[in-house]
């Protein structure tokens, strides 16, 4: 990771069938043009792996990166998409986090994520996962979000509003400050 900053950026999504060497492939790929991994998310999800990928450099890389990117997913029978962006505009928030675990049923990220986009509350990152429970093999769903509150909101109140909510859906759910 280069301390240069650069305000060239773009953001990179792939998916492929998972196999050991797809990150140091796509992360060769923006190293040789120059480029820095800003920002990162990868995981298996199934049987494919997801890279989304924030790098930055200069406009030349960027250009470069996009035809070589093209080029290797189109060899390789990799999905992608490249887009140029922006840094983002940042509002006075603070960093809380969210857990959430439930009985698995469909929906439960919807009316989580309902919950806090109806306060303005900007979602950071989400995770979930289903496993089974322990004993019983139950299927367990449980969440876990970053939030970006606005720092003119009542965190007490939002708390509150938080607990009531996951009461009335049956979800055990918790808020923090993120530290």
């Amino acid at each position: 990771m280069s301390s240069k900053v650069s305000n060239n950026r773009a953001i990179i999504s792939t998916i492929g069938q998972d196999r050991p060497g797809l990150v140091t492939e796509l992360t060769a790929l923006v190293n040789n043009c120059g480029l820095s991994v800003e920002d990162s998310r990868m995981a298996v999800l199934g049987g494919e792996f997801a890279v989304l990928m924030s790098v930055t450099g200069s406009d030349q890389g960027l250009s470069q990166l996009e035809t070589d990117l093209a080029s290797h997913c189109a060899d390789q029978g990799i999905e992608s998409i490249y887009r140029r962006t922006t840094d983002r505009n940042r509002v006075q928030a603070l960093p809380y986090w969210v857990t959430v675990t439930a009985m698995d049923h469909p929906g439960i990220v919807t009316r989580v994520a309902n919950f806090f986009s109806d306060r303005g509350i900007n979602i950071l990152q989400l995770d979930t996962d289903a496993q089974p429970a322990p004993h019983t093999g139950t299927p367990m769903f449980n969440l876990s979000i970053t939030i970006a509150v606005p720092a003119d909101q009542n965190a007490s109140k939002l708390r509150q509003q938080f607990e009531a909510f996951c009461e009335e859906e049956d979800l055990d759910g918790e808020l923090g400050v993120a530290g």
